[in-house]
């Protein structure tokens, strides 16, 4: 009794309504709708070069700090994990999209988490004080768009659409799915798509873990047929990253191991920057911007959702909340992941009863599990777990009805801000033509003096990736004439 009334007085029970159990309930519910992440995380960095047994420890360590110290010292019910976008941003946009090796990409997020530490510091403020700044619909726009974003990239390895030379994208070949020596019922797509329905069913219902169960269920009936994997074809134009055919786990259970290629890397990585310090610089610098407004967009989002947002619009505890995930952005980005983010799927644990910090130190500890289970992990086929990028985009895009579009100057800066990530692959062109925008709107509507000087330097800022002298931005230019 006198173990349980300590852990009440510490996260403040009697003042928040809560109770041990419903918060190691609401904990569990938490875990259950984002434990997606330990398999969609590694299989999303693997493609980027980092080996997925590795990026699955850095998964779960990740989880776990952030969780604990978000628990212990913001007392919030928010869990944290390597965030869903920013691994696509870290693996599609910079990776393979730019050519930066994986090493130099995490050496990026490390570095980046470390400002966000400095600038997330209480008596600095700079974090709280940036955020605050941009307009409300803004940021429930970049929320929005994010799952868009999601969207595309599940649906593309569901096998659901491909790209096209006329319209860009398309509806993939339907009438081909029971070709090629499979079944109807054997193909990827088909199979993921009676996933996805069942998770929205599940999630309809009620049922807590649906998310979990849609992609194991899959992944079991995929295994069963020996599915066809559409994303891993390479014959067929998909990436080819694993193997076009679903096969059962050698093993399901085993510790992970400590990763053997990416602990550590990222101090490796900065020793080996040298030619390279300007795409360095102007990596570290673009992930800077992307988690400052995807970082800030989710917590403000789950705020809200959760009731931690006051009447003046400003999210409780926040710089605690912002060093939480800055302190697990470093700890990823040492063991070997991208950044690490407040998830929405926090509001799920919220609706449970979790009203402490011991909600998110619970989903911390469960997280852990995954260091056990990662022959599972790796047998999970593609399309299967793809369903959760789907679902989770759709559960994002409920934020843009917050949006006020009356307001015909708040219109087209929300609409670039959340159309531009899934049309340019790009959640920081998203955000950076949604600030640019609205700056730009507001000048000429005559109203210089509403957005705040913070606004003005975010526009600018973010103008100079654009911008500049020949075929280089300006970062770019500055970078190469000084380094």
């Amino acid at each position: 009794m006198g173990f349980e009334q300590d852990i009440g007085n510490y996260f403040k029970f009697e003042e928040r309504g809560a109770t041990l159990n419903g918060e190691l309930r609401a904990g569990l519910t938490t875990f259950l709708t984002m434990a997606y992440i330990l398999l969609v995380n590694p299989a999303m960095l693997s493609v980027g070069g980092i080996p997925f047994d590795d990026a699955l420890f850095a998964t779960a360590i990740a989880a776990f700090v952030g969780c604990v110290v978000m628990g212990l010292w913001a007392n919030l019910p928010f869990a944290l994990a390597p965030g869903m976008g920013l691994n696509a941003y870290f693996t599609f946009a910079v990776v393979l999209g730019m050519g930066i090796d994986w090493k130099i990409a995490l050496a990026a997020v490390l570095v980046e988490g470390i400002i966000f530490l400095i600038i997330s510091i209480p008596q600095i403020g700079w974090r709280t004080k940036m955020i605050n700044a941009i307009p409300k619909d803004l940021k429930i726009a970049t929320g929005a768009g994010i799952g868009m974003f999601l969207a595309i990239i599940g649906l593309r390895e569901m096998g659901w659409i491909q790209d096209d030379g006329a319209t860009l994208v398309n509806l993939a070949n339907t009438e081909a799915w029971g070709a090629g020596g499979y079944a109807i019922y054997q193909h990827g797509a088909v199979i993921s798509m009676v996933a996805l329905i069942a998770i929205a069913v599940m999630m309809a219902r009620g049922i807590k873990g649906a998310i979990i169960y849609g992609i194991l269920g899959a992944s079991l009936f995929g295994w069963l047929v020996g599915a066809y994997d559409p994303y891993n074809d390479f014959v067929a134009g998909g990436a080819g990253w694993g193997s076009p055919e679903a096969t059962w786990p050698e093993e399901i259970f085993g510790f992970v191991g400590m990763p053997d290629e990416s602990l550590g890397a990222a101090f490796g990585a900065l020793g080996d920057v040298g030619d390279n310090l300007a795409d360095f610089m102007l990596v570290m610098i673009a992930f800077l911007f992307v988690d400052i407004f995807d970082t800030a967009g989710t917590l403000y989002s789950v705020g809200r959702q959760a009731g931690y947002v006051n009447e003046d619009d400003e999210l409780q505890n926040s710089e605690e909340a912002f060093m939480s995930d800055a302190a697990a952005t470093i700890a990823g980005a040492i063991c070997g992941t991208s950044t690490t983010t407040t998830y929405i799927e926090s509001a799920a644990g919220v609706e449970e009863g979790g009203k402490t910090g011991l909600t998110a130190i619970t989903v911390g500890v469960l997280m852990l599990s995954g260091l056990f289970l990662s022959g599972l992990f790796k047998a999970i086929p593609t399309f299967a777990a793809a369903c959760a990028l789907v679902i989770i985009g759709g559960m994002m895009m409920k934020q843009a009805t917050e949006i006020d579009w009356d307001d015909k100057e708040m219109v087209l800066p929300a609409f670039l801000t959340m159309v531009l990530m899934p049309f340019t692959y790009s959640i920081a062109d998203g955000i950076a033509w949604g600030v640019i925008s609205y700056v730009a709107i507001k000048l000429g509507m005559g109203k210089a003096d509403e957005p705040s000087p913070i606004m003005y330097g975010i526009a600018v800022f973010m103008l100079m990736f654009y911008l500049g002298p020949g075929n280089e931005s300006t970062f770019g230019w500055l970078f190469n004439t000084i380094f």
